[in-house]
């Protein structure tokens, strides 16, 4: 056994300072219970990070894991979850066959049994229903191999436009900002910002808990003599806020007026890059006239925080000569969520601070893969970061693929997981199939999704490595297996791409996603327009090798990468192709942006109704390349806290564990380390209702209820924080979130 640090209890590691890119030292993280007989190269997916890792195996088992040294991600640093959380892959409680319902009950059944079945349920729907009876709800934790294969067959083969992710919880904010902005998905920033930046500004995101190996990049570079500042606003005093230079503590729900606050001292102060706004830009002259109704007074009444604060963090980035500026949950699950992460972008492009080294936005993802999730279409999305409003768009993927144009779901904008479900409760969608997630736990108002789940007219698959609350709901459960015992390929906040090398072989029956999709589209008999299969890989790699050509000329440009430049080395980030063959850090240094009417994947939507803008408004704006400023005006969230529901409630990640626990919850040094759910409450409130550390509390909202015991401090009075990761497979007593 080999452990080369407790990451329990020194959760980031001791401080490697440094300054400048490629500059950050190595330091190997391990951590082993049995010494491997060989090493399988991988990545970690349990959080959105990427960090390269090598897998330890020994007799056939995972035994282990360390960091890559040579990865540029995290020169060889694991977390907390990544030293521990594969020991799920060992766990005693993995899906081993398929399961089918029978006279109510979940009962071991054969793979042709269950295809046969799922198959037969799936052809009853499309032909008496049509291809819209039929929805998928998806993760961020599959390979691109497996998105590309479902996005074919969905969007290809079935023609059904529901198919969305988890993702759409969190990251669907960040992939919608960067259209309103840049005209495309895919993060304008790279990590190696952190390496040179003299400002980091996070919003909503509590960096120190849900990427810890960022984080500890953070914190090295601000050991050094020459730091650069960090400004976080966050409701609550988090580890990151500790940190900071400046903590910004706002009321939930206000993150929009005081972003719009900021710009206008930026403005005003006389900070701004006017020569790259006029050369670069459209719309300033909107958002100059919106943000100047927003002084540090309006402000501070609307969003507590102090004006005094506020014109201190206008001078730290102003007087900055660079800015990297990230965002997450804070942001994304929070009032004018889109809104307030454009006005994020807008702050970077009003001083200039974009495409060149420690200049750039990280509009954060929540897991590991959701970026692929976007990239191929396996979401609301079209393959290749392409337009579903535009026609020609929809003709490339037909030819690509071999398909009519009328196949390709674009009458209609594409159904976001909420009403995938609401269809479901309606009836309008017969069949769910569900991969990798744990809707019965992570999607709000939970009564009401377990009742949908449970209709007697919707059909449940639930594929997935454990049988979680959700898959208990299932009319068929199929065993897949887990990181470590398939190949394929991820790609990372910061667009980096990494491979994973299948180390060990899955348990039981259990295959890969890759695999069921493959064996569902030849049973489904789907073809080409030739009558060949329509889906004409049979290998990852293959399918690798189809998704490159899918890539071509579009922004996430994957045509220079192989598995064969993958393997051995570091990651590698797209754009790479031969302009670019060993990738791209800034994809907009040239500072031309994606925004052409012909090559953008969005047209924009009007940031208050969400009405969408039309091509032809579009193309009267004539952003020809520039990046399109955006201003809102800040709306007051539309509930509020009243005499009946006095408290706000918000909700967020801890740092030993990840969405539903179904894989940190088997590792028992993660469970040790946070056991339990808690309510974070304020000491006068705690005072108010004579609450005490420990206490059980219960929360009751409109739309549910759950207990947990009360955690004093570090937060805000009227406001409440509670982590989103406890649900009921591993104690089935307890009164968790209802």
């Amino acid at each position: 056994m080999l452990t080369t640090r407790d990451s329990i209890s020194n959760i980031w590691g001791d401080r490697t300072p440094f300054e400048g890119e490629n500059q950050w030292p190595v330091r190997v993280d391990q951590r082993t219970l049995e010494e491997p007989d060989r090493w399988v190269q991988s990545a970690c997916v349990l959080c959105s990070n990427g960090c390269g890792c090598d897998i330890g195996v020994k007799d056939g088992r995972i035994v282990g894991v360390r960091g890559r040294a040579q990865d540029v991600v995290n020169r060889g640093r694991l977390g907390p979850k990544g030293l521990h959380g594969w020991e799920a892959n060992n766990s005693a409680e993995r899906l081993t066959r398929p399961l089918i319902r029978r006279a109510g009950r979940l009962e071991p059944a054969s793979w042709d049994e269950a295809m046969e079945l799922i198959v037969a349920k799936a052809k009853e729907a499309h032909q008496r229903y049509s291809a819209g009876s039929i929805g998928f709800y998806t993760t961020g934790q599959l390979f691109l191999e497996e998105y590309y294969t479902l996005a074919v067959i969905g969007k290809a083969g079935l023609g059904t436009p529901h198919m969305d992710g988890n993702t759409r919880l969190c990251t669907a904010t960040a992939a919608a900002s960067l259209k309103e902005t840049f005209g495309s998905d895919g993060q304008p920033g790279s990590y190696f910002d952190v390496d040179s930046t003299d400002c980091i500004f996070m919003v909503g995101h509590n960096m120190s808990s849900t990427d810890t190996v960022l984080w500890t990049r953070v914190l090295d570079r601000r050991r050094t003599n020459n730091p650069p500042k960090l400004i976080v606003v966050d409701p609550r005093k988090t580890m990151t806020a500790k940190e900071a230079d400046l903590h910004l503590a706002p009321r939930v729900g206000t993150n929009m007026a005081l972003l719009n606050g900021l710009l206008h001292l930026l403005i005003e102060g006389n900070y701004i890059d006017q020569d790259f706004i006029d050369r670069h830009t459209i719309g300033f002259a909107t958002l100059k006239q919106t943000v100047a109704e927003y002084p540090p007074e309006r402000v501070e009444k609307i969003c507590g925080v102090a004006a005094a604060d506020l014109r201190r963090a206008a001078e730290m980035i102003g007087t900055s000569k660079m800015l990297l500026s990230t965002c997450l949950q804070g942001v994304y699950q929070s009032n004018q969520a889109t809104a307030a992460a454009v006005q994020v972008n807008n702050i970077n492009l009003v001083l200039g601070r974009i495409g060149r080294p420690g200049c750039g936005i990280l509009q954060m993802n929540g897991q590991p893969t959701a970026q692929n999730t976007r990239e191929t279409g396996a979401d609301g999305d079209l393959p290749g970061f392409r337009n579903w409003d535009n026609i020609k768009h929809i003709e490339e993927l037909a030819r690509l693929w071999n398909v009519e144009p009328a196949i390709i779901p674009h009458w209609t904008p594409p159904t976001h997981a909420l009403q995938i479900f609401r269809y479901c409760e309606t009836g309008s969608i017969r069949m769910l199939w569900i991969q990798c997630t744990n809707p019965a736990v992570s999607l709000p108002n939970l009564g009401r999704i377990r009742n949908i789940l449970q209709k007697p007219e919707l059909f449940v698959v639930v594929q997935d490595a454990f049988l979680t609350e959700t898959a208990q709901l299932a009319d068929v459960v199929l065993p897949a297996a887990m990181w470590g015992e398939k190949t394929g390929t991820f790609t990372n906040v910061d667009r980096t791409v990494h491979i994973s090398h299948k180390a060990v072989e899955p348990p039981g029956e259990a295959r890969s996603d890759f695999e069921i999709f493959l064996d569902f589209a030849r049973r489904m008999g789907l073809k080409d327009k030739d009558g060949a299969p329509l889906i004409k890989w049979t290998t990852p790699e293959e399918a690798f090798e189809a998704w490159k050509k899918c890539t071509a000329g579009r922004p996430c440009d994957y045509t220079g990468l192989s598995y064969a430049k993958l393997t051995g080395g570091s990651g590698i980030s797209w754009r790479c192709n031969a302009e670019y063959p060993e990738g791209m850090h800034h994809p907009y240094q040239s500072l031309v942006f994606p925004t052409d009417p012909d090559y953008c994947e969005s047209y924009g939507h009007d940031l208050i109704t969400g009405g969408m803008v039309s091509p032809e408004e579009y193309r009267a704006m004539n952003p020809a390349g520039r990046a399109i400023l955006k201003a809102t005006h800040y709306m007051p969230p539309f509930e509020q806290p009243d005499e009946e529901y006095p408290f706000f409630l918000t909700t967020g990640r801890q740092v030993y564990h990840f969405h539903t626990r179904t894989k940190t919850g088997r590792s028992q040094p993660l469970v040790d380390a946070a056991p339990d759910d808690y309510v974070q409450i304020s000491g006068q409130d705690a005072q108010r209702l004579t609450l005490s550390e420990g206490d059980w509390v219960r929360l009751t909202s409109r739309r549910g209820m759950l207990e947990a015991r009360a955690k004093i401090g570090d937060i805000g009075a009227g406001e409440i924080f509670v982590p989103f990761h406890y649900g009921y497979w591993d104690d089935p007593d307890r009164s968790g979130g209802q």
